[in-house]
């Protein structure tokens, strides 16, 4: 049996249903999604909260751990831990109580706080990258990144691997198409200028078009996640990322590693977890604890030769950094969910927890003769409706199922599971137990036991 094999009209009838059973079950949701289109555009705070399998998002009513509370009084095991922003749990203490300790004392000032040294060494020790510098999002982070590269670098292009999630960076949203032609991505709103013109794009695990469009010298840097994971999780095949490493220094470019969903790996993320040697690396979400907050380091050498080029205006108008970036707020954030929340010794169970979601999902899978897969990268896990796995991003793009993915989503959601809106994805956080995976298997084994 393959996905498209499956009787595909028993599955809208299913989907159909459920949307029917959560439509009846969440009224105050559905009320306060139709009052706010008056005055929200597209009803919610931002749009892509219209990713819901249910027809209209969940309202949060409040999150405690690694569970949410919704309006109409259900509560949910969430694996989805705000597409990474919350993989501390919601609601951490230790950061909540730095955050309210910061509140009283004033929220910006455009000056230092000494939490920010101490973040940034623990971002070194972490990552292996000596100096660092902060955001409010990954997105800045990302973009900045990009902008020192070229400045150091004076090559225009940038390079990204087919289907990456860098934010909305604007470079970043292209891909490679069937005929393997390098074009803008689909649903790129108001693109200033057509994204092949200013980035070269190849397949993740493609060795050697990454070598063809770097011999080129126009690129300034690679960006690059070590896995790709809003596509769903694709791993990187043994010794690419070495092969990447090795063609980026023998061509002059500069390599970013973005470990803003790739964290889930361990506390120094794929980078430390797998020993690779970036010039520059890039995080947000996770290490606020959901304040809003992100970061880039810089290796010595790139650092040292950015100071020396006098006339890079990196204090004014040189269209890096921006008036709240480094905070006192998300700066007392990140330091005390560094310092007490996703310690080094979170990973773990973290970890572990995942691997027992993967197995039971695997069980599930292989008992039915499904020719699905499962995916792991350290604390995250998905389920993919493929065999194998993927091995790139276009591969990736073409095992999606929307229906059925919305079926699997709205039917855990009607029985009080979350999932990540993107895809069949979970993450693990310190509050999440061996009880909620457990609940996770029971739900998606009726699940699937209902459409086979």
């Amino acid at each position: 049996m393959t996905a498209t094999a499956l009787d595909r009209r028993r599955l809208t009838d299913l989907l159909t249903a459920e949307r029917q059973r959560f439509a009846d079950g969440h009224p105050r949701s559905r009320d306060a999604y139709r009052a706010a289109r008056a005055n929200l555009f597209g009803g919610v705070p931002m749009t892509w909260m219209n990713k819901a399998a249910g027809g209209f998002p969940l309202y949060v009513d409040s999150a405690r751990g690694a569970h949410v509370r919704d309006l109409d009084g259900h509560e949910y095991v969430d694996f989805a831990l705000g597409d990474t922003g919350a993989m501390a749990g919601h609601a951490p203490a230790p950061t909540v109580e730095a955050v309210q300790r910061r509140l009283r004392d004033g929220l910006t000032t455009m000056m230092p706080t000494t939490d920010a040294a101490w973040v940034g060494a623990e971002l070194a020790r972490r990552f292996g990258l000596p100096l660092w510098s902060f955001s409010l999002t990954a997105t800045d982070a990302n973009r900045w990144a990009i902008r020192l590269a070229r400045a150091v670098t004076g090559r225009p292009k940038i390079l990204v691997f087919s289907y990456c999630y860098h934010g909305s960076v604007d470079e970043v949203l292209v891909k490679v198409d069937e005929q393997g032609r390098q074009v803008i991505r689909e649903g790129n709103v108001g693109a200033p200028v057509d994204p092949t013109t200013t980035t070269r794009v190849v397949e993740f695990n493609d060795a050697a078009a990454l070598e063809r469009e770097l011999s080129h010298g126009d690129v300034a840097c690679v960006l690059m996640e070590p896995a790709l994971t809003n596509i769903g999780i694709v791993l990187p095949e043994p010794g690419f990322l070495d092969t990447v490493r090795r063609l980026t220094r023998d061509t002059g470019t500069l390599l970013i590693n973005d470990e803003t969903h790739t964290l889930s790996a361990g506390p120094g993320g794929a980078t430390r977890a797998w020993s690779l040697q970036p010039d520059v690396l890039t995080i947000g979400k996770a290490i606020g604890g959901g304040v809003p907050c992100g970061a880039y380091g810089l290796s010595a050498e790139l650092a040292a030769r950015l100071e020396a080029m006098p006339d890079l205006d990196l204090i004014d108008m040189g269209g890096v950094g921006g008036t709240l970036a480094g905070n006192p707020v998300s700066v007392a954030a990140m330091r005390a969910t560094l310092e007490h929340v996703l310690t080094d010794d979170a990973w773990g169970p973290m970890t572990a927890l995942a691997d027992r979601f993967g197995d039971a999902v695997q069980q599930v899978v292989d008992r039915h003769g499904l020719p699905w897969t499962v995916s792991r990268l350290g604390a995250r896990v998905e389920y993919r409706f493929c065999d194998p796995a993927p091995r790139t991003g276009g591969e990736s793009a073409a095992a999606a199922d929307a229906e059925l993915e919305d079926y699997l989503h709205v039917y855990l959601a009607n029985r009080g599971v979350l999932l990540t809106p993107f895809h069949n994805m979970a993450l693990m956080s310190p509050a999440t137990t061996a009880a909620d995976v457990d609940r996770h298997t029971e739900v998606f084994s009726e699940a699937v036991g209902a459409l086979v």
